[in-house]
């Protein structure tokens, strides 16, 4: 699929990424950087913002463990998904295979993230229903989405109609204990 941004008027390529191009390079024009100040934090059992300055960014290490688990999705047959902007990655989402949950309901959405410099354009939402769409194309009745708590990423999972997870994934709270664990009704 091929759509042009309102607000800029590029060219945005949305497409399923192949395993064998998941390597370093793909992501050699997409920012990572997020200065966040404002987080939600989980206390005494209510949820508040919480000032908590500190800039989020992915270290060559973090980019190989990235490369691991996206090649891992897709060959499990997982989705991996991705948005492009003059050839260059500019985001991208992903789903485990599998489903989870006391109802085998939940499917996780693994990862979605976009480009510093093409954010609040709409490439997450696309991103996202492409997600929900596969998601639920493979039986899924919930996307489950262990989710940054900075103020900026709940209000955007919120506009995608998600809210707090019934069952949380222990794996992710362990893995995460700052995220917020989310779900998505499909």
């Amino acid at each position: 699929m091929i759509y042009k941004l309102e607000k800029t008027g590029q060219m945005v390529q949305y497409r399923i990424l192949r395993e064998e191009e998941i390597e370093r390079g793909l992501f050699r024009s997409f920012l990572r950087h997020q200065d966040v100040t404002k987080c939600w934090r989980r206390v005494e059992g209510e949820w508040v913002i919480r000032e908590d300055p500190f800039v989020d960014d992915w270290s060559e290490a973090d980019y190989e463990t990235l490369v691991s688990c996206l090649r891992n999705t897709v060959a499990t047959s997982g989705f991996v998904y991705g948005a492009f902007c003059d050839g260059a990655l500019k985001g991208f989402v992903s789903v485990e295979p599998g489903l989870f949950g006391s109802r085998r309901e939940y499917m996780d959405l693994s990862s979605i993230h976009i480009s510093e410099d093409m954010r609040r354009q709409g490439l997450g939402k696309q991103l996202f229903q492409a997600a929900v769409d596969w998601a639920r194309g493979k039986g899924a009745k919930k996307l489950y989405i262990s989710a940054h708590s900075a103020v900026e990423s709940q209000a955007f999972y919120r506009a995608m109609g998600c809210v707090e997870a019934r069952e949380y994934r222990q794996d992710h709270v362990e893995k995460e204990p700052f995220d917020c664990q989310l779900e998505c009704r499909l």
